[in-house]
C-alpha cells in the first residue's frame, strides 16, 4: 500500500565507534562539524539524564499515529536508537510509559521522538536516553501511513539508517557513518584545546589578543573610546 514501507538496514556504525563517542561533549563533536548540524532546540531530553549513543533506526510517522513505532519496537537490535520523524506535531503522544518498558526489555540505547510523549513524569524519573519535542496527554492513532529504515530529516539534520546518534543534555547529534571516524578524531582534538584553555584561564594566562585582532579585521576600534 503506498506510503508504507519496512526495509533492512543494510550498515551500521560498529560497536567500537559507538563506545567510543559516548559521553563525549555533544557540543564539541558539533564544533567538528562546522555547527552546521542539529536535531533542532525543540527536542530535549525527557529522562533524568545520561549521555546517549547507538546506530540509527530510523521512523518515519505520520503526524499523530505511531503503527510503525510500534513495528519498529519488534526490530529494534541491543544497541539501536529508535529515531522517529512525526513532523514535529504535539497534537498527540505518540509514545508513553508502555512503549518506554518494551524499549528498555529489548535493550534499545534510547529514542528520539519529533514529536509529544506522555507519562513524561514517570519518564522523567528514569535514566532510559528519551528525546522529545513536547508533551501531551493526548493519545495516538495507530492506522499508518509510515515508513522505517528510511532517510528522515529533523529539522534539517539528515538521518540515514545506521547512522551514529548522539545526545547529552545540550541536544541531539546525528555523525553520519562515513564522517564518524574522522570526526572522533578532531574531537578528541577539540576537547585537549579546551582542556589547554580551561588551564590557562585557571592560572590567569589565557590569551585573548584574537578579539581585538578580530574587532580590526572587521574596521572596529577595539580601545574604548
Amino acid at each position: 500500500m503506498n506510503g508504507f514501507q519496512v526495509l533492512q538496514r543494510r550498515r551500521q556504525v560498529p560497536d567500537a565507534l559507538v563506545e567510543a563517542f559516548r559521553g563525549l561533549p555533544v557540543a564539541n563533536i558539533s564544533d567538528c562539524m562546522a555547527r552546521m548540524s542539529a536535531g533542532g532546540a525543540r527536542l530535549r531530553p525527557m529522562h533524568k539524564g545520561g549521555p546517549l549513543a547507538g546506530p540509527a533506526l530510523t521512523v518515519r510517522c505520520r503526524p499523530g499515529d505511531n503503527l510503525m513505532i510500534h513495528k519498529a519496537l519488534t526490530m529494534a537490535r541491543p544497541g539501536d536508537v529508535i529515531v522517529v520523524d512525526a513532523g514535529g506535531d504535539l497534537t498527540n503522544a505518540l509514545m508513553g510509559e508502555i512503549m518506554v518498558a518494551r524499549a528498555v526489555k529489548s535493550g534499545v540505547a534510547g529514542v528520539v521522538l519529533n514529536g509529544a510523549v506522555r507519562d513524561s513524569e514517570a519518564i522523567g524519573q528514569g535514566d532510559f536516553p528519551f528525546y522529545a519535542a513536547g508533551i501531551t496527554h493526548r493519545g495516538p492513532y495507530k492506522d499508518g501511513p509510515g515508513e522505517i529504515n528510511v532517510p528522515i530529516a529533523i529539522d534539517g539534520m539528515v538521518i540515514h539508517p545506521g547512522d551514529l546518534i548522539v545526545g547529552d543534555a545540550d541536544g541531539l547529534l546525528c555523525v553520519p557513518f562515513d564522517d564518524a571516524q574522522q570526526l572522533l578524531a578532531a574531537t578528541h582534538k577539540k576537547m585537549e584545546v579546551e582542556k589547554k584553555m580551561m588551564a590557562d584561564i585557571a592560572a590567569g594566562q589565557l590569551d585573548t589578543s584574537w578579539i581585538d585582532a578580530t574587532l580590526k579585521r572587521l574596521g572596529c576600534n577595539p580601545e574604548p573610546m
